[in-house]
């Protein structure tokens, strides 16, 4: 089943679209719950004021009993709202002429507002306990009579202006919401102008292309500055690997063109007429000696692809101690060294020095730079082995004392199956890699490598790596070897 493509900008339209929906309704929400609380409490002060005009329209009755009555002449209501008056003894003063009928029984007995329906319409109804003074100019001040008044309004007008408020504001949060709908679309459309643009020159990048120039906006804007940045360093390194690949198996092919037709011609050689046996041992023998020369080739080769591979997909190494590197690659080439009439000095080797390399590919250094320093020394001569730490680092250095590289040859000798000499391939055995295996190694370490060279003085290769924290158990083989040496 198909995945749908999904859009980030719809997503993004949707998701602000249903927030300021959700709002508005919140909005709304609030709304009426202010409106009506806004409103009943303005007619309830309403309901308060007409009950106190009715509370004044209490009068003495002027007779022998002391009553009251309520005088209508001078009461004013509105013709909806309904009312009734009781004297203290439970008589009823009075009431409107549209209310027929009493609720007073089933009020409860306190003041109060109170909700209740007449003739099927809803009322809010105040009962108001009060009092009128008779005769107030007898001794004692008068006789005060209590009153009770029950006044009722409708609720239906009030319910009108809450809706028509709520309604307002809802008509008013649709039409926002119309309003900044496109108006949030076409933002959010330009301000992805820099995202799209990003894409359609990263989808111009091919294998026959590399160049990726990013626009200004990706890099200036915050979001797209780190994507920017990754698809920059992602399409160097892809560019690197093909290149490499590119050159790796256009220097590959040539080479092993080469070994393979120089075992071929012998082969050939000793076919073209009988031979003597020696003749065909001396034959088999050259043979052999090409063949051990393409295995060898063919071995480095794989573990140029392998250190590369490392690099390029940036696996983690294991750390070891560069002291005893160093020391078990003198012990193996200290017979090669004799033959030579060479002899190795550790000037000096601080013993706990980490480096983030395996151990495999650190031997490896020290052993193809020690091998050079060999093969190009002049007898009795010495190769001089140092290292320093310098700060958060440590430098490495191998000198030599013997014929130098020629200036013109300097910048190359990093390059794969570059030979200075190359008269000199089949006597030393070197196809080229090994300084390119060193490159591939110190780069796997993100460190440096350079070769300083005098011609007729000698050559000093300067290894430079980052240190690494040490193991929580120290070694102590590097002393040992310190104190032999």
């Amino acid at each position: 089943m198909t995945a749908r493509n999904s859009s980030i900008a719809f997503r993004l339209v949707a998701a602000v679209l249903a927030v300021e929906f959700l709002s508005s309704v919140l909005v709304i929400l609030l709304a009426w719950g202010y409106e009506r609380h806004t409103h009943f409490r303005a007619f309830d002060v309403m309901l308060r004021g007409r009950a106190d005009s009715v509370l004044g329209a209490v009068q003495d009755a002027e007779d022998v009993g002391d009553n009251v009555m309520l005088d209508l002449a001078d009461l004013h209501v509105p013709p909806e709202d309904v009312y009734e008056v009781w004297d203290g003894r439970g008589h009823l003063l009075g009431r409107s002429s549209n209310w027929q009928g009493s609720v007073a029984i089933s009020l409860p007995r306190q003041n109060g507002i109170f909700a209740i329906t007449l003739d099927h319409r809803d009322y809010r109804m105040l009962r108001l306990r009060g009092s009128r003074i008779v005769d107030p100019g007898e001794t004692g001040g008068g006789k005060l009579r209590p009153v009770t008044i029950l006044y009722a309004a409708p609720t239906a007008p009030v319910w009108h202006a809450i809706r028509g408020a709520v309604e307002f504001y809802a008509a008013g949060s649709l039409l926002l919401l119309a309003v900044t709908g496109p108006l949030i679309a076409w933002l959010l459309h330009r301000g992805l102008a820099p995202l799209r643009e990003l894409a359609s020159l990263a989808g111009q990048v091919s294998v026959d292309s590399w160049e990726f120039s990013p626009p200004a906006s990706a890099r200036t804007t915050r979001e797209l500055a780190p994507l920017t940045h990754a698809l920059e360093n992602a399409l160097e390194r892809l560019e690197r690997s093909f290149n490499q690949q590119r050159i790796f198996v256009s220097d590959a092919a040539h080479e092993l063109k080469t070994a393979v037709a120089v075992v071929k011609s012998s082969i050939q050689l000793l076919a073209l007429r009988p031979r003597t046996a020696a003749e065909y041992q001396s034959g088999l023998d050259r043979c052999l000696s090409d063949t051990s020369r393409l295995e060898d080739l063919v071995a480095k080769m794989l573990t140029l692809a392998r250190i590369e591979n490392q690099l390029l997909l940036g696996s983690a190494s294991s750390h070891c101690n560069l002291s005893d590197c160093v020391f078990q690659v003198l012990d193996q080439s200290e017979t090669v060294a004799g033959f030579r009439g060479v002899r190795l000095a550790v000037i000096s080797l601080p013993p706990n020095c980490h480096i983030p390399l395996g151990a495999e590919d650190c031997q490896l250094l020290v052993s193809n730079l020690l091998m050079n320093a060999l093969e190009h020394s002049f007898a009795r001569s010495v190769v001089e082995i140092r290292s320093e730490i310098l700060g958060r680092a440590v430098e490495l250095t191998i000198t030599d004392h013997g014929e130098g590289i020629p200036p013109d040859a300097l910048p190359h000798v990093f390059e794969r199956f570059y030979r200075g000499d190359p008269s000199r391939t089949r006597a030393t055995g070197g196809a080229g890699l090994g300084l390119a295996m060193c490159k591939a190694v110190v780069e796997e370490a993100q460190g440096t490598i350079e070769l300083q060279s005098e011609q007729g003085v000698g050559t000093t290769a300067i290894v430079r790596l980052p240190l690494a924290e040490p193991p929580s158990s120290v070694s102590s083989q590097s002393e040992g070897h310190l104190s032999a040496r």
